[in-house]
C-alpha cells in the first residue's frame, strides 16, 4: 500500500513538472536528494551503531530477564486468557522488555514467537484473539525508557543534544500504552457483555 502510495506521487510530481516547464527542477531534486539520502545513511549508520552496542551490553548482562521477570504479573493481568506458564508469556515479557530498552532488532523476534504461540490457542484462526488484539497495541505504542532510532537519527542530522527527546517519549509512550490498552479493555468488555446477551437470548 505505501509503495503504491509513493509511487503515484512520483509519477504526478513528474508529470506536473513537465506540464509546467520545471524539468531541470526536478532533475536537480533527484540528484540532490539522492546525496543527502547516502550522506544521512552513512552518518546514520555509525550512530546506530554505537546504540546498539550499548544495547547489546544491555543485553547480554540479562538487564532484559531481570525486567521480564518484573513484568510478569503485570502481564498475565493484561492477558488473562493466555494459561498460565504458557511459552507466549515468556515471550511477551522479552518482546516487551527489549521495546522498553529500545531495542527493536531484539523485540521482532519476539514478536513474532508470541503471535505463532498466541495463534496456536486461538479458537478461531482465521480472526485475531483478544490477546492477539491487546499484544499488537501494546507493542505498537511501546513504552520506551530510551528511544534508540530516534536518538540515532536526531544526532545524524547535526542535533547538539540528540537525546533531549528523552523525557517527552517516556512520557508520550506512557500515554498512548495506557490509552490503547485501556480503550482495547473497553472494547474487550463490551464484545463480551454483548457474546453473554446473545446467549441469554
Amino acid at each position: 500500500m505505501i509503495n503504491n502510495i509513493w509511487f503515484y506521487m512520483i509519477v504526478v510530481s513528474i508529470i506536473f513538472g513537465l506540464f509546467t516547464g520545471n524539468v531541470n527542477e526536478i532533475t536537480d531534486g533527484v540528484i540532490q536528494s539522492s546525496v543527502q539520502a547516502v550522506e544521512l545513511c552513512i552518518t546514520f549508520v555509525g550512530v546506530w551503531a554505537l546504540w546498539l552496542g550499548l544495547m547489546e551490553i544491555v543485553k547480554q548482562s540479562g538487564l532484559i530477564n531481570t525486567i521480564s521477570r518484573i513484568m510478569y504479573p503485570i502481564i498475565k493481568k493484561l492477558f488473562p486468557e493466555v494459561p498460565k506458564d504458557h511459552p507466549a508469556l515468556g515471550a511477551i515479557s522479552l518482546n516487551f522488555s527489549a521495546n522498553i530498552l529500545g531495542l527493536g532488532n531484539a523485540a521482532t523476534p519476539f514478536g513474532l514467537k508470541v503471535m505463532k504461540e498466541l495463534q496456536s490457542i486461538n479458537r478461531d484462526k482465521g480472526v485475531a484473539s483478544d490477546a492477539m488484539c491487546m499484544f499488537l497495541v501494546i507493542n505498537t505504542s511501546s513504552i520506551q525508557l530510551i528511544p534508540t532510532t530516534v536518538i540515532a537519527l536526531r544526532a545524524s542530522m547535526g542535533s547538539v543534544e540528540p537525546a533531549a527527546i528523552v523525557l517527552s517519549s517516556i512520557i508520550t509512550t506512557c500515554i498512548s500504552t495506557f490509552v490503547g490498552v485501556g480503550a482495547t479493555i473497553i472494547i474487550r468488555r463490551k464484545e463480551e457483555a454483548k457474546g453473554r446477551r446473545k446467549s441469554y437470548g
